[in-house]
């Protein structure tokens, strides 16, 4: 089995690497291909992957290339992790919006569409070349903005999921307040890729959430980064982005003049770069655990692992709507449970969203099909349009400055704005 990784010179890959290695009954494989532009993060990246998994007895050959066409031939599975512009663009998504009144986050709002602006097109080329060399292959996305990118990558037809680390991350803290084993929870985890609220939490079937809010209000409002006492009003757990929304006004104070979350990643992807070319480091540093990320790992090989094995077990992945969401277009990518088969992702049911919860996604959703739309056709008209739909925007002239600020700002990475 081979398994390819797009980004494979990225500071995360050690944290893939460190599941496979522990997961080689679940999936089996055999050749692990890490593909990426930048040579020399490619030979720190790939001699530590191969150190790790000599170090579990992990039978796999390591590759890396700059061939992407190489890369994804008769791949069985392809994770797409790269970030086009790497932490510069990413500094201008969170610096650049600030300036105008709005927050300044790489992966919602303003930030997040100049990502979608500069990625969508990049992904659906190897799509493209994943199509064409290994038909059968399975695309696991974990590229922000996860649901705009899996939107995209299902509209052209291929077989890709979208994943994301934060129900994952939620489950794991909700066992260890619990004291049980992760596998007896599962989370109401519903709504778009990073604007979902956990809505229950069942042990071993039974809904604890309530008692959850009750005994340990403070984790729980760290988890998400609001106050307890709105949690339990809401009734729900939002995810750490919702803050965001809620928090509109406070956030943007904060990030003015505030280092940017892309300079401290930098500066600890430097550190990380320094210590993969160890050669006697064969194990996951500590640090890998501050550039974010978490249960990462265990997420991607669960969703290969069923992906390839068909085993029918349920995952929260970013799917089609299908009626799931009855106040959605079918079309839409929603995130939520899902039954993972070979056949690929079905979402489970969801109970009915209130109308608070309901009203929010239905806002960004109709936003995500404008980005897309922006992302695919270009225009400063469009992106325009995309930001006076989002609700952290949603004002005609700080709009319309945005996307000119935004559209320059990346005009190396849209040929359309060359």
């Amino acid at each position: 089995m081979k398994l390819t990784v797009i980004g494979g010179g990225s500071t995360y890959t050690p944290e893939l690497v460190d599941g496979l290695a522990r997961a080689h009954a679940a999936l089996p494989v055999s050749e692990l291909v890490l593909a990426d532009p930048d040579a020399r993060r490619l030979e720190l990246v790939g001699g530590l992957a191969a150190r790790m998994l000599a170090r579990a007895g992990h039978p796999a050959r390591v590759a890396t290339t700059g061939d992407l066409d190489a890369a994804v031939a008769d791949a069985t599975i392809v994770v797409i992790q790269l970030r086009v512009g790497g932490q510069a663009a990413r500094h201008v998504d969170e610096t650049l919006p600030p300036a105008h009144g709005c927050v300044g986050q790489e992966t919602t709002g303003a930030g997040g569409l100049a990502k979608a602006l500069r990625t969508v097109p990049v992904v659906l080329d190897i799509a493209g070349r994943v199509a064409a060399r290994a038909p059968h292959a399975w695309i696991i996305d974990f590229t922000n903005p996860v649901g705009i990118v899996t939107r995209a990558l299902l509209d052209a037809g291929h077989r890709a999921v979208g994943l994301c680390n934060v129900a994952i991350g939620f489950q794991r803290r909700a066992a260890a307040l619990l004291g049980v084993a992760p596998d007896r929870i599962g989370v109401g985890h519903a709504g778009l890729n990073h604007l979902t609220w956990v809505r229950s939490v069942l042990l071993d079937g039974h809904d604890v959430l309530p008692d959850l809010l009750d005994r340990h209000p403070g984790d729980l409002a760290a988890v998400s980064g609001l106050p307890a006492p709105f949690l339990r009003a809401l009734g729900a757990v939002p995810s750490y982005y919702l803050r965001y929304f809620y928090e509109h006004d406070r956030v943007v104070e904060e990030q003015r003049g505030a280092p940017s979350r892309a300079e401290e990643v930098a500066a600890l992807e430097r550190d990380l770069l320094e210590a993969y070319a160890d050669p006697a480091l064969d194990t996951r540093p500590a640090r890998l655990a501050e550039r974010g990320g978490a249960f990462y790992s265990e997420a991607a090989v669960q969703l290969a692992a069923s992906l390839v094995g068909g085993r029918g077990d349920a995952q929260v992945v970013n799917v089609r709507n299908h009626r799931t969401l009855p106040f959605l277009d079918d079309r839409a990518v929603i995130e939520v449970p899902a039954r993972i088969t070979a056949s690929g992702a079905v979402p489970l049911p969801v109970p009915p969203m209130e109308p608070l919860l309901a009203g929010l996604v239905a806002h960004v959703s109709a936003y995500e099909e404008l980005a897309l739309d922006a992302s695919l056709r270009g225009g400063v008209h469009r992106v325009a349009a995309a930001l006076l739909a989002h609700p952290l925007v949603g004002q005609w002239d700080v709009a319309e400055r945005l996307a000119r600020d935004l559209v320059a700002a990346n005009r190396a990475h849209l040929p359309w704005a060359a």
